[in-house]
């Protein structure tokens, strides 16, 4: 430990040398240039009013360069990188959540009430999926772990492994808490299941904690795909029309158009 903190300190130690060596090339270098200035024109005068000119328009400058052009680039980048993440969330519904959420809301007792608040619909504006994320919120979920086919839930999340593995590699996760989240939540389930290898003989307490895993990432999972709807909604209309026509917790979905 203690070479690991020597290393990092001859590191800073070299970065910050390079820093004033080059600072001090360059001000050298504008020193050289205003004697060559003197030397050509003889004209003291004249270097000053330049000087403080330019002195006086450095405060704007950095303004302009430092804070509007930067704030200008960190707005594309960071429009970029969720440009990015959005198909990373969209590809981990096609591929597993919305699946799983049909198959977490099978173990919930309750599920009509939630169900009520989320059957999206076509004309469903930004108003519509701010109540359905409250609801979404002050909901009491719920798992009866005998309810659903818990060996199936098993089967399915190893199945998934390596393609939720793929995800959680991926950097553009950092800009997104809530979904790595529900990333780390759902890995975690999948462990505990991997780990019993029969589902169907365990005691009591084992349920109960399972129940406990499986509650925290289904309500992790129906924030999420709210949030997704909405995003396919203002982004890519004829992939929500799908999304909406295969919604997991409406009983009468059809993929079929009606």
């Amino acid at each position: 430990m203690e070479r690991l903190y020597v290393t990092k300190g001859r590191e800073v130690m070299r970065r910050y040398s390079i820093f004033v060596i080059l600072a001090g090339m360059f001000m050298a270098i504008s020193g050289l240039v205003y004697l060559l200035h003197y030397y050509i024109f003889r004209d003291v005068h004249h270097i000053f009013i330049y000087m403080v000119g330019d002195l006086a328009f450095l405060p704007l400058e950095v303004f302009i360069v430092v804070i509007v052009i930067e704030r200008i680039l960190t707005h594309r980048e960071k429009q970029t990188v969720l440009q990015k993440l959005n198909m990373v969330i969209g590809a981990f519904f096609s591929e597993a959540g919305t699946t799983l959420l049909k198959v977490f809301s099978d173990f919930d007792p309750y599920r009509d009430k939630i169900s009520q608040e989320l059957i999206v619909t076509l004309d469903w504006s930004k108003p519509d999926f701010a109540r359905a994320r409250t609801q979404a919120k002050k909901y009491d979920y719920t798992v009866n772990i005998q309810q659903g086919n818990l060996e199936g839930l098993r089967g399915f999340l190893i199945g998934k492994r390596g393609f939720l593995l793929r995800l959680l590699e991926n950097p553009n996760l950092l800009e997104h808490e809530s979904f790595t989240n529900l990333l780390w939540a759902i890995f975690h389930l999948t462990d505990e299941l991997a780990y019993r290898v029969d589902v169907s003989k365990l005691p009591a307490t084992d349920y109960e904690h399972l129940a406990n895993d499986m509650k925290r990432a289904y309500g992790l999972l129906v924030s999420e795909w709210i949030a997704y709807m909405q995003h396919l909604k203002d982004s890519y209309p004829y992939l929500y029309s799908l999304a909406v026509r295969t919604n997991p917790l409406d009983p009468n979905a059809s993929p079929e158009v009606r």
